[in-house]
């Protein structure tokens, strides 16, 4: 009994890591600004991360496409001083290049 009981512990344990394993995140999202659309590529992020999701999710953006950012005009100061939304990495000093003077690199008019 107990090595049944075992056994399908192991299996769904297998079974529910394949599942999750099987979710594969968008490739990109395009947020409509007033400066011109900006693309996520996921596939620039996961690496830098080490392909550790929780590094963003849930702690600075829900884990779904359609779930708002709750980033507004003016927001690039308050989310790089409170290391929230992209400014978490974004930022002066952070992970990855600061927005202050890089606006083309997300914002894409046209």
């Amino acid at each position: 009994m107990r090595a049944l009981l075992s056994l399908l512990t192991a299996v769904f344990v297998i079974f529910g890591l394949l599942a999750f394993a099987a979710v594969k995140p968008p490739d990109k999202l395009v947020f409509k600004t007033a400066m011109g659309a900006v693309t996520f590529q996921h596939a620039t992020h996961v690496p830098r991360v080490k392909g550790d999701c929780a590094v963003c999710h849930d702690k600075l953006f829900q884990q779904s496409s359609t779930a708002p950012l709750n980033w507004k005009a003016g927001m690039h100061k308050p989310a790089e001083a409170s290391k929230t939304s992209c400014g978490a990495c974004h930022v002066t000093g952070g992970a990855a290049f600061a927005s202050m003077g890089n606006c083309v690199k997300c914002h894409v008019k046209g």
